[in-house]
Order: C-alpha cells, then sequence, then structure tokens
C-alpha cells in the first residue's frame, strides 16, 4: 500500500517540476533580454606633446661698471664672466676683469706728483668663485612674472695692479633677473680684498665693485 502511495506521489509531482523548470528558464531568458548593453564610448584621443625645458646651465656675461681702488679714485671696470650652474642653487664662476687706476689722493693735493707711472696703473683681475642662490624665486614687473635668484659669491684669484701681482680674496653678492629662458640681467656688488705694499707699507686693501650687465645661456 505504501508503495503504491510513493509512486502515485511521483507521478503527480513530476509535471509540477517540469513546469517549474520551464518557468525558470523563461524567467532566465527574459532577465538576459533586459539587462543593459554595455557601451564602449568612442573617444577622439588627441595627441599631447610634452614641453620641452630647458636645461642649460652655462652662462657666459658681459658687465660693466665701477671699481673704487683703495687709495685711487674710482675707475670704470669692464668684465668677463663664465658660470657653470650645478643644479638650481650652486654655480661657480670664471672671471675677468680690467680697469686703469686714477690718481691717488697725494697726487689729486700735490699738483704734478706721480707715485706710479701709467703702466703701473693698469688694474687686471681674474679669479675663480664659487655662488649660492640663496632665494630663488620670482620678481614682478609689469604685470608679469620673472624668474629671478639673488646669490652670494666668494672666491679668490690674482689681482695685477702697481707693477705687481696680488693673491686676491673676492666676496659679494648679486641678483638675476631672467628676462628670457635664455637671457638674463645681472647686478653685482663685490669687494676685492688684497695686501699689497704699494707705497713701502703691506696693507689690507678693500676694493669694492659694483657691475651690470647681460648673459646668456648656453
Amino acid at each position: 500500500m505504501a508503495y503504491r502511495l510513493y509512486r502515485l506521489f511521483l507521478t503527480l509531482l513530476a509535471p509540477s517540476l517540469s513546469i517549474l523548470a520551464a518557468m525558470m528558464m523563461l524567467l532566465s531568458a527574459t532577465a538576459r533580454a533586459e539587462a543593459p548593453e554595455v557601451i564602449s564610448p568612442d573617444l577622439d584621443r588627441r595627441d599631447v606633446k610634452i614641453a620641452r625645458i630647458d636645461n642649460e646651465n652655462i652662462e657666459i656675461g658681459v658687465y660693466g661698471g665701477i671699481i673704487a681702488i683703495e687709495d685711487f679714485d674710482s675707475s670704470a671696470i669692464a668684465i668677463l664672466r663664465a658660470d657653470f650652474h650645478i643644479n638650481e642653487h650652486i654655480f661657480i664662476e670664471a672671471s675677468y676683469g680690467i680697469a686703469k687706476g686714477d690718481k691717488t689722493s697725494f697726487e689729486e693735493l700735490i699738483t704734478g706728483s706721480q707715485l706710479i707711472t701709467d703702466e703701473q696703473r693698469d688694474y687686471t683681475t681674474y679669479d675663480a668663485s664659487f655662488g649660492w642662490n640663496l632665494f630663488p624665486g620670482e620678481t614682478w614687473l609689469l604685470g608679469k612674472a620673472f624668474k629671478s635668484d639673488f646669490y652670494l659669491i666668494v672666491g679668490g684669484g690674482v689681482t695685477e695692479f702697481g707693477g705687481d701681482k696680488w693673491f686676491t680674496w673676492n666676496a659679494g653678492a648679486g641678483y638675476r633677473l631672467f628676462v628670457t629662458d635664455w637671457l638674463t640681467l645681472r647686478v653685482d656688488v663685490r669687494d676685492h680684498i688684497f695686501n699689497r705694499d704699494l707705497f713701502g707699507e703691506d696693507d689690507q686693501t678693500h676694493n669694492i665693485e659694483i657691475s651690470s650687465g647681460i648673459s646668456f645661456y648656453f
């Protein structure tokens, strides 16, 4: 009797399972049909050009100014400088300058006196220096921002004056304004310090130089 009931139950259940499976397949197909289509965007790709970054680190400039040779009147000086910029903050410089010493205070007071010859008044200086851009930044002029540097510099070299050569220390400061990425304006103040015995005594002299000019980057 139990076996007959079991077969009757399976007989009645089989059509129900078939109907349930068909409904699930129908629902699955409907869900796939209603799923949103994934759209691949069709974008126009632009060719991006990477900006060229200047890497010039050699600076060559010509300058003119005034040098106050101690015990002599101020004289005009012409200077040629070459700089190699190691990085944004540090640079090294080679400098060459020429001037002509004017009359001494004694020669100004005593008319006709001459303590040194005209050839001995030729003033030549050449040195190598180490520079530090203390305040690299920007300067605003006429509504525009220009790159600029305020730097300190110190070095050593030789001064030819009074018919002799003197080892010379130099120290000073300067300001550099970039008009373009290859052209700058510079203003420098330096003290050339050397001992000399031009008038019989070994004296330490301070010879102040003020100059300005333009320089080019390569």
